[in-house]
This record gives structure tokens, sequence and C-alpha cells, in this order.
């Protein structure tokens, strides 16, 4: 059974892409869980994953979705989110992640790697970490890397565009 969300995702990104000039398909996905991955648990119900087809792309138009450090398909992504859960029902919000090019897998192994070189500076030195600019996104990714470490705790301090995740002792 095709779940609405998942379509109206997919609509949407297409025609961003259709009037971008970029026209592409996307393929949508619920998103599986790390804990499914390994087959723990039933995966979150309203997380997708919508990859942009680059196949037919350019280099440049690639680059172009892309942007600087993944910056223009952050904001596609927080775009995605923002307005098609705009007048939804809690029950109806789903969340998106926008792929292209397996920028998003790429990146997600290496916030996972900085997390766990984090756990180690912290658990090794005890004083605390403060990382480099991460997007507000990132920043979830790794409060939820970091769950699995109960000796440890993690914050956000600062304001944006200046705001910091901070890995400490308990």
């Amino acid at each position: 059974m095709t779940d609405s969300r998942m379509q109206r995702g997919q609509k949407w990104l297409e025609e961003l892409l259709r009037l971008m000039k970029i026209p592409a398909k996307v393929k949508p996905e619920r998103q599986a869980t790390l804990a499914e991955q390994e087959d723990v648990s039933e995966p979150e119900p309203d997380s997708y994953w919508l990859t942009i087809d680059h196949t037919h792309l350019t280099p440049a138009q690639v680059q172009i979705l892309l942007g600087a450090e993944g910056e223009t398909l952050d904001a596609i992504q927080y775009l995605a989110n923002a307005i098609l859960n705009l007048g939804q029902e809690q029950q109806e919000q789903a969340t998106y992640t926008v792929e292209l090019n397996g920028y998003r897998v790429r990146r997600q192994a290496e916030l996972r790697a900085l997390a766990e070189y984090a756990v180690q500076q912290v658990r090794s030195n005890g004083q605390e970490f403060e990382m480099e600019y991460l997007s507000s996104a990132e920043r979830r990714q790794i409060h939820t890397f970091l769950k699995e470490f109960t000796d440890l705790e993690s914050y956000s301090r600062g304001k944006e565009p200046d705001r910091r995740l901070v890995v400490r002792r308990r």
C-alpha cells in the first residue's frame, strides 16, 4: 500500500525540480531506521527518503542541487519538510530526507565518525568536545547517535548561525 504522504513528497519535489528547469524523477522510499536495518524493530512509518534520480543530470545540475557542502540540498529538504507538513494534523505529518547522488549516505557516515571521535576524545581527556558548524539536521543526527553512550550527554550551545554541538561526561 502506498502512503499518500510519500506520494505528496515525490510530487512536490518533482514540481520544484521542474520549476528549477532541472526535470528529474524522484524515487520515494519509506526510510529504514537503524533498528530495522539490523532487524530489531519496526521502521518509523512517517519518515521518507526522496531520492533525486541523477542519471540524466549534468555534473553542473548535480552541483547546483547540492550547493556548497550540501547547503542547497539542505535548503530543499528544509522546504520540503516545512511546506509538506504545513496545515497537516500531527498524525499526518512526516519527515522527509532529500537525497542526491549518495550525498546523504556519505554525510551520515561522516557524522557517525565525527560522533565516535567526540566520544573517544571526551572519554580519554575528560574535557567537553565542541563540534564545528553543523546544520540543525546534522546536530539532531549526532544527538541521536550519541544517545547510545549513557556516560555522555550532548547539547547545543549558542545561537544560529554559530550554534555548536557539545559532548561531555554526565
